[in-house]
């Protein structure tokens, strides 16, 4: 009996890890783990174990918020890709995703969302050179996207796609993907309008690419951290929503879509969406499934 209550009480304790405190957690070990991406156009590397990009400043300034209340805090950065961000979130690995991670309902079930801080569109980006101009034209054709998104998915899924076959190749990451582009083993590339924009804006040619056809989704893009954890999702969006209100988040995205961005000092030049300027005036965590319902 001792054994069974023992085993119930491992258990116990196990569930209690996975529901933990987390700003206890950061409190205790002066330390937060960021989830970062290397090729993400909210999120990317410059080199040397540095990380840079408008989710990025956006966590930083959280971090900053969280030492107003926790005291002294280092920053640990922890590369995650499509496949394992999730997760790295769910088993404690990595506090805060700042990537750029769609919210929607099936992701819900794992973890939680900030409140909205981007509203994207999915696109296809092909060589200038293709002719290709519409999903429609893809019949036939190899389409890149990045493993563990949803982006070829919602193309199989639009109803221009009807009756259009192609074959799907998979990058591991974002670079990956546009390198399949760059290289002629794919003749489109379908993903987030921003990580294709920074991907254009950052390659050696960005005039041989360009993004065209229909809008495939709207997706709302957020900060993710662990589910079942209030305070911490509570200190969290209040610090986001403090930068919404004071316009500071307004200048972050002006400094990575239409300021000139390192390592290559070029500009993305993607003004802000209707959507992400509501998203801002509205803070809210819905999924994306409440976006499509709009439509």
């Amino acid at each position: 009996m001792k054994k069974i209550l023992l085993a119930v009480a491992l258990v116990a304790g196990t569930a209690a890890v996975h529901a933990e405190d987390t700003l206890k957690k950061i409190k205790d070990s002066g330390a937060i783990t960021m989830g970062v991406r290397e090729s993400s156009g909210l999120s990317y590397t410059i080199g040397d174990g540095k990380y840079v990009g408008y989710h990025i400043d956006i966590c930083e300034r959280v971090v900053a918020d969280l030492r107003k209340q926790l005291g002294k805090i280092d920053v640990k950065y922890q590369p995650v890709t499509s496949a394992n961000r999730i997760p790295l979130i769910v088993n404690g690995t990595v506090d805060l995703e700042c990537g750029s991670t769609t919210n929607n309902t099936a992701r819900q079930k794992d973890v939680a969302f900030a409140v909205t801080t981007y509203v994207e569109e999915v696109r296809i980006a092909v060589k200038a050179s293709s002719g290709i101009t519409s999903i429609n034209q893809l019949n036939g054709k190899t389409v890149a996207t990045t493993t563990g998104t949803t982006s070829v998915q919602t193309l199989r899924k639009h109803e221009r796609a009807n009756g259009v076959d192609f074959k799907e190749v998979f990058g591991k990451d974002h670079a990956d993907s546009f390198l399949l582009l760059d290289s002629g083993r794919a003749d489109a590339f379908v993903m987030d309008g921003s990580i294709l924009a920074k991907n254009i804006a950052t390659s050696k040619n960005p005039a041989d690419f360009k993004i065209v056809g229909e809008v495939l989704s709207v997706e709302p893009i957020a900060i993710m951290m662990r589910k079942d954890d209030p305070a911490f999702k509570k200190a969290v969006d209040d610090s986001i929503k403090g930068m919404m209100k004071s316009g500071e988040i307004a200048k972050i995205y002006d400094k990575w879509f239409l300021q000139p961005i390192p390592p290559t000092n070029t500009k993305i030049g993607l003004p802000v969406s209707t959507a992400t300027k509501d998203a801002w005036a509205n803070p809210n965590d819905k999924p994306m499934e409440d976006y499509a319902a709009k439509k």
